[in-house]
């Protein structure tokens, strides 16, 4: 885990003058394709949300040194962007990665644009910290951040998902490793023991460590942090969507023996309290170590619980990753897994109910080498079965990868990194 943020950190990505990134936005727009970046950095980690006309999408741009948080907002349903507008107010203090994006949610205003809420993780010294900041004019400001309840202490979290409830409540819910401090701490010392003590010291039980990993929840509302789970895979994204009343959580898992598969709970009280966690599906992946590479969830319009995650088609290998597809008609167990077609190992799964009732699923895949974009349509039988029509890609760069989606009335907007001369910036476009 420390070594991942270590690269994490030294792989930092940053930006272009605002006016640039907003030229680029209007010459590529008549194609359908918008380009957000912020000049002379890399632009990576996107994630979208959509509500009426307001399309926010937020973003990491970093340097070998520094990395920002910007956010570009539509006010006309994607056709145009603003400038991109740095949210953080500490100059270089993000940490953000792939599977740990800022997080960015529309909350619902009576008489108004959604107020703009954006998640990221910050680092502070040898902790990382969930902080929160708030847009009031469709994203041309934004507050001074503030701590996620619960989102500071020792060690690292991170891998953050939020979601807006119908009352326009703001949960998080994240990986926590503020118990793996002191376990670290003792491991240094007994690493340092010599003689006949170190020779008949037990090698570390993988299940065991990632005991001290753990799932929590909050709401932005001042709600206390909640931990929902311990024995949490510690670095592969969560996954939270709220649909009325209930909030649906899924992660992945380190189950006894080691198997990280998906686990799942839901809330019938807007977060109260959660039932027991349950398996989605029996993968039985054996692994000793973090993929990167976590799972997403989504309820259609029939309540109906969709999940979509990784783990290899031979339940072995990580250059054999393939993608998996499962829904839960009462929200609690889950049906036998179909395989999302794709042409490569895929990854990075993302998914979201379309205007139309279907299920869009986006994530990248190796193809000749490289890695692109690939998407889909599912839709589920009466009798279960689950179905899937190719989506044509917004665009088929080699490159492109870690895709984010959002439904809005024209139809599943979708942002990813694309390549951009030795840099990269950020894909957005509609699919209808």
């Amino acid at each position: 885990m420390n070594t991942q943020h270590i690269r994490y950190a030294l792989a930092l990505l940053v930006l272009t003058s605002t006016a640039t990134a907003n030229s680029l936005a209007q010459t590529t727009a008549a194609k359908g394709l918008t380009v957000l970046a912020v000049e002379g950095r890399t632009n990576a980690n996107p994630t979208v949300a959509a509500a009426g006309n307001l399309i926010a999408v937020v973003w990491s741009a970093a340097t070998t040194s520094s990395m920002d948080i910007f956010a570009a907002v539509s006010t006309d349903g994607g056709a145009t962007f603003g400038a991109p507008v740095r949210v953080n107010r500490v100059v270089g203090e993000a940490r953000v990665s792939g599977e740990e994006p800022p997080r960015v949610a529309l909350v619902p205003r009576s008489g108004s644009t959604p107020q703009i809420v954006v998640v990221w993780t910050a680092k502070d010294g040898a902790n990382w910290t969930l902080l929160q900041a708030r847009s009031l004019d469709d994203g041309r400001t934004f507050s001074s951040s503030s701590p996620v309840p619960g989102g500071v202490g020792d060690g690292m979290r991170g891998w953050q998902s939020v979601a807006v409830d119908n009352r326009g409540r703001v949960s998080v819910l994240w990986l926590d490793h503020r118990k793996t401090v002191a376990a670290d701490s003792a491991h240094k010392h007994a690493m340092a023991m010599t003689g006949p003590a170190a020779a008949n010291r037990p090698k570390a039980d993988p299940t065991e460590r990632a005991g001290l990993s753990e799932l929590y929840y909050a709401s932005l509302d001042g709600t206390s942090a909640t931990s929902l789970a311990k024995s949490v895979c510690y670095c592969c994204k969560t996954s939270l969507v709220t649909s009325g009343d209930n909030v649906y959580a899924v992660w992945r898992h380190v189950f006894p023996g080691g198997f990280r598969d998906m686990a799942y709970t839901v809330s019938r009280d807007r977060g109260k309290t959660f039932a027991p966690l349950k398996r989605v599906s029996e993968d039985l992946w054996k692994f000793d170590g973090c993929p990167d590479n976590g799972p997403a969830i989504a309820i259609d319009r029939s309540q109906r619980a969709h999940v979509v995650w990784p783990t290899p088609a031979d339940g072995k290998t990580m250059s054999d990753m393939a993608l998996f597809y499962a829904v839960s008609r009462d929200g609690s167990t889950f049906g036998p897994r179909t395989r999302v077609p794709s042409q490569g190992p895929a990854s990075h799964p993302q998914i979201v109910t379309s205007t139309d009732g279907s299920m869009v699923v986006a994530w990248d895949e190796i193809v000749d080498g490289g890695r692109r974009l690939g998407m889909t349509r599912a839709r589920v039988a009466a009798s279960g079965a689950v179905t899937f029509d190719a989506i044509a890609l917004p665009e088929n760069t080699p490159g492109a990868w870690y895709p984010s989606l959002a439904a809005s009335p024209r139809g599943v907007v979708a942002a990813w990194v694309r390549p951009m001369g030795k840099s990269s910036s950020i894909g957005v476009a509609t699919l209808r």
